[in-house]
């Protein structure tokens, strides 16, 4: 027999642990496991023997006999003010972490472990964090499984030090690219953000189940939701969303986190219908919890809370209000910690701050924190600098060749310019720790360690980052001369410095014209055209004769001019990370083919936004001074050979609505029951009421229709003389049909295959409820009768469609299709990410 209390049994359900827990504990300490009120680098301090817990702490810990959470103990940056010698590194983490554990479980009546809480957007943010290509760089390698790869990795490193939750942006879209933060979105496209989401989350937290391992870590999904969609691409600004909208493009990613099992969501700065997200209880409780079946925690991001003072009038009526809503657990702000008050003044019922309390706790049981609170003399795992590289090198993007001067084929003289030739600090993105010295590879260095014998590497930056400044323009010109090639490395730079002024919440102040910093939180751009100085760089260069290849690295597709016929190609490498020089200069030298694919359509300038490729099908037909089509469409990308399409071919023309009940989706019902608008299955309509299935593109197949699946092939063969790895995008656009206005067309699965030199291959998607579904007037999707094309291509602007009939009643017989005669060899492929 033994005397330890029912939350103390491991072998007890997390549900009946948590109850036990509950209700043992005062009102006071409820209140401080939903806070997260201290910056973690407030927690210690350096000394001659190392770090040791500061006062404030302490003091932190004694307000409520307990922490539920410690943000940022191992953050280093310039916002923070932490630097590699005052900071914690990989060596000290796991003991630094573990003394801030103990004085909490050994020092507070319950023994509550307290949640240990890191930004993880590309990799560990901490010194010796691991760093990852951003994500508008990860999407760009249309390679779900590699990004999960790494990010296993990721969260055992972040373990081994201590850490037990990760954060990681995952949730936003490029919209408006001249939002600071795109360079933590997958990209602009909902279908492909959901790939990517769903693959962190079992990177990061492992299989699903009520346990996560201790090699890994609890995912908070950031930002929930449609912050990417602020007006005018203004940071935490208003959005002008619809719930269509919200649920057809925003909240996709989201349910593919939530479904794959995500520990957590963060709560967005930004308003939906009028209240910000943290108190938007139709969003956090409506939808979140009630429609999706979410048990997670939601936590709020740094200072929300506060912002709702201006709504509800004072700080306790403000965190009574987040709490309704669905809010968890604070960050920073004012008003979680005066909830008590809240609870005694009737502002809110305890059996709220009950649930809260309890999803945090419920976390802290699924980590096994109770049982192993420390992380005693583990070594610090290795991070992914491997696959860091990986990454960066699958993500670089030929836009423009002119077939003739890529790949370099070394010898002679190279002429290596721009600002963003070397500098490691401007190619690794926002939220990333003070590198070690010698960490990273520049493109410079890349070049010149990857150069063949007889290959002269000389180099000049040419221009500022920012500014008109053409000083050192003529020593560029002359080396451009000299040369037999320009590689001009451009772009922007998400660099945060000593001298740049921050909000209390981290964001960057930076108005008036940028300074070192281009891109990144707070740092929203008016024009997405390159600076001035570096136009006239590359007019110089044009101006020589000189071949030129532009390379951009950079955290927003910026907006580019026509370089037809004035430089040989153009590649964006977006922030490839410590690493990226090396993977630069072998794509530029032909080690590796360029394999990376758009993630966001690139505008011709910022005045023709919005430039996405999946807007409303309204026919617009362009500005009377320039096109409204991008420069470079959504899924873009060349290679160095060329690979010819066939026209794509449906195993079945047409199919009754019906078949698609069993998928686990609503079918709409036929028109003189409902008229195209009806409600599901289980009919209701609306997004309340209760647990419903919500299947967004991508979720799980159903059985298989009666008449067989509906297949779309289409044959893909290398025209070249170099092998290339191909990926193959399947759209859908409906034509006819349906109860709301269509999209152009919407990405619903793509395929990377591998071809050799004179090598065909075929490449299968099957098209499912998950390929057809919209959502339908009652909020939920579904798929209705109607005209589809079903599309396959390289890109969203150069796909080839067949024509699919959807009727209300099944056909009377499967349509026939007949394979026309192939010649050469060729292989069957099915869509990995087709669904």
């Amino acid at each position: 027999m033994t005397d330890d209390p029912l939350f103390r049994d491991p072998a007890a359900p997390v549900a009946a642990r948590v109850r036990d827990l509950l209700g043992r504990m005062t009102l006071n300490e409820k209140v401080g496991q939903v806070n997260q009120r201290m910056y973690g680098w407030d927690a210690y301090e350096r000394t001659a023997d190392g770090h040791r817990l500061t006062e404030a702490f302490r003091a932190e810990v004694a307000a409520y006999d307990g922490m539920g959470a410690l943000y940022g103990l191992q953050r280093a940056d310039a916002w923070s003010g932490v630097t590699a010698e005052s900071g914690i590194g990989a060596a000290e983490g796991a003991r630094v972490s573990d003394a801030v554990q103990r004085h909490v479980v050994e020092g507070t009546r319950l023994g509550i472990p307290v949640l240990l809480v890191e930004e993880m957007p590309h990799g560990l943010q901490a010194l010796d964090g691991t760093l990852l290509p951003v994500n508008l760089g990860v999407g760009a390698t249309w390679n779900p499984g590699l990004y999960e790869e790494a990010a296993v990795l990721a969260a055992a490193q972040l373990r081994s030090r201590g850490g037990h939750v990760a954060l990681v942006s995952a949730l936003d879209l490029v919209r408006d690219p001249r939002w600071g933060r795109a360079e933590e979105c997958f990209g602009e496209d909902p279908y492909l953000a959901a790939r990517f989401t769903e693959a962190l989350v079992r990177g990061v937290q492992g299989p699903p189940g009520d346990r996560i391992g201790p090699d890994r870590a609890a995912v908070v999904l950031k930002h929930f939701a449609g912050q990417g969609a602020a007006v005018g691409g203004r940071n935490s600004a208003a959005t002008e969303l619809g719930l269509r909208e919200l649920r057809e493009i925003h909240l996709e990613a989201a349910l593919a986190g939530v479904r794959a099992g995500a520990a957590g969501v963060m709560a967005a700065y930004n308003e939906f219908d009028g209240l910000p997200c943290a108190a938007n209880r139709d969003l956090l409780t409506g939808i979140l919890r009630e429609t999706w079946g979410f048990t997670g925690v939601v936590m709020a991001d740094g200072l929300a809370l506060d912002r709702l003072v201006r709504l509800a009038g004072d700080p306790v009526a403000a965190g009574a209000m987040a709490l309704a809503a669905g809010t968890d657990l604070s960050l920073w702000d004012g008003c979680f910690p005066r909830l008590a008050e809240a609870v005694e003044g009737g502002l809110v019922d305890e059996a709220v701050l009950d649930a809260a309390v309890g999803r945090v706790l419920a976390l802290k049981f699924r980590l096994g924190l109770f049982e192993r609170p420390y992380t005693g003399d583990r070594p610090p795992a290795a991070g992914p600098e491997r696959l860091s590289e990986r990454i960066a090198r699958e993500s670089v993007t030929l836009l423009a060749h002119d077939r003739v001067t890529l790949p370099l084929t070394g010898g002679g003289r190279i002429a290596v310019l721009g600002p963003n030739a070397d500098s490691v600090p401007q190619q690794i993105g926002d939220y990333t720790a003070p590198q070690r010295p010698g960490t990273g590879v520049s493109v410079l260095d890349g070049l010149r360690a990857a150069a063949p014998p007889g290959t002269e590497i000389v180099y000049a930056p040419g221009c500022g980052l920012v500014g008109g400044d053409r000083s050192a323009l003529p020593e560029a010109v002359a080396l451009t001369a000299g040369a037999d090639v320009a590689v001009v490395v451009l772009g922007g730079s998400s660099a945060r410095a000593t001298e740049t002024r921050f909000d209390a919440n981290g964001a960057a102040v930076v108005t008036g014209g940028p300074g070192g910093m281009t891109c990144g939180e707070g740092v929203d751009l008016a024009d997405l055209s390159l600076p001035e100085g570096q136009l006239a760089l590359l007019d110089a260069v044009a101006a020589t004769g000189t071949p030129a290849v532009v390379v951009l690295v950079q955290g927003r597709p910026h907006a580019l001019p026509d370089l037809a016929g004035r430089v040989g190609a153009v590649l964006s490498a977006w922030y490839p990370g410590p690493w990226g020089g090396r993977a630069v200069a072998d794509v530029l030298f032909g080690v590796a083919e360029p394999v990376g694919r758009l993630p966001a359509s690139v505008p011709r300038s910022a005045a023709q936004l919005p430039v996405f490729y999946n807007g409303k099908d309204h026919g617009y037909r362009g500005y009377a001074d320039q096109p409204a089509t991008a420069r470079h469409a959504f899924g873009h990308g060349l290679t160095y050979s060329s690979v010819e399409y066939g026209v794509p071919r449906l195993s079945r023309s047409a199919v009754g609505v019906a078949e698609f009940a069993g998928e686990g989706r609503a079918v709409a019902p036929p028109p003189e029951r409902g008229g195209g608008y009806g409600t599901g299955l289980d009919g209701r309509s609306g997004l309340g009421g209760g647990p419903q299935r919500d299947d967004g593109p991508g979720a799980g197949r159903g059985p298989t229709p009666v008449h067989g699946p509906v297949v779309c092939s289409v044959e893909v063969c290398n025209t070249g003389e170099r092998p290339v790895r191909e990926t193959v995008q399947l759209y859908v656009r409906r034509v006819l049909g349906g109860s709301s206005w269509p999209r152009v067309r919407e990405l619903r699965g793509f395929e990377r295959v591998a071809l050799a030199p004179g090598e065909r291959a075929e490449v299968s998607f099957t098209v499912d409820a998950g390929v057809l579904a919209s959502v339908s007037r009652s909020g939920r999707r579904m798929v209705e009768p109607g005209e589809f094309m079903i599309e396959a291509g390289p890109s969203s602007d150069r796909a080839q469609g067949v024509r699919l009939t959807v009727r209300a009643s099944a056909p009377e017989a499967p349509a026939q299709n007949l394979l026309a005669l192939r010649v050469g060899p060729r292989r069957p492929r099915r869509g990995r990410y087709a669904e």
